[in-house]
């Protein structure tokens, strides 16, 4: 939802699954939904997952993430800003970039930003808890459906993509499971009156958690049931944060 009438732009590098196109990693996710919050002038630059580690270092872009290996993990988000020829390439990074890009707009952050990287952290060790039940949804694009299968189970050290997948009573005690682990990112709502953590307005914060719930709403079966947990907290925050989606 670009406001600016300058030439200049962001040029944001997000992953392209399908088709269709649907958006669905949650680091990109916490990186639109600060670029729309903030009114930033930016267009998306869609990469198949197979050409993100070429993208990557072709905008000089380092990695921000490692295997247990200590291998790079290339990934994205990433964006360029054509004003200046910067290039960020970590999602909260460029929340950070973008406070300082646009402080007339409203606040991302309205506390100590160190305050919301340990958060970050937080949020990011509790919903990868129920990775498994994510693989079944994924969106793959047939194009190069065989070729990303082999690249994930080559990262988790696995020899087929049913390795990586969960069915019946044993999916089941997974989704138990899950819902116990995202209590301790619901505690985090327990004194708001909603459906943000702060109340009525979002910032950063609920960014990063409508991230993960982007990818869940995106990815896995029991996303109503999920919708549900905790009061209903999760279904709550994902709808309030419907204006911030924009287009893509």
């Amino acid at each position: 939802m670009p406001t600016t009438s300058s030439p200049h732009q962001i040029l944001f590098y997000d992953i392209a699954p399908g088709p269709p196109i649907r958006p669905f990693a949650p680091n990109p996710w916490k990186a639109r939904y600060a670029l729309n919050f903030k009114r930033a002038n930016f267009i998306t630059k869609w990469v198949a997952l197979p050409d993100i580690t070429a993208t990557r270092k072709s905008l000089g872009a380092d990695p921000v993430r490692f295997l247990a290996s200590g291998e790079p993990f290339y990934t994205l988000p990433v964006i360029k800003d054509t004003s200046t020829d910067e290039v960020v390439g970590d999602s909260f990074d460029i929340a950070v970039y973008l406070e300082k890009k646009y402080p007339d707009e409203p606040a991302l952050f309205r506390s100590s930003i160190g305050v919301y990287a340990a958060f970050n952290a937080h949020i990011d060790s509790i919903f990868p808890k129920g990775g498994i039940l994510f693989s079944e949804g994924f969106p793959f694009d047939p194009a190069n459906e065989e070729q990303v299968k082999a690249e994930f189970c080559r990262r988790a050290g696995l020899t087929s993509w049913d390795q990586l997948t969960v069915s019946g009573e044993e999916r089941r005690k997974v989704v138990e499971s899950y819902e116990v682990s995202l209590a301790e990112a619901a505690k985090y709502f327990r004194y708001s009156e909603g459906p943000f953590i702060g109340g009525k307005e979002p910032d950063y914060a609920d960014f990063i958690v409508g991230g993960w719930l982007m990818m869940l709403s995106q990815v896995v079966a029991e996303w109503k049931e999920i919708r549900t947990w905790h009061g209903g907290v999760w279904g709550r925050l994902h709808d309030a944060l419907e204006p911030y989606r924009g287009t893509w």
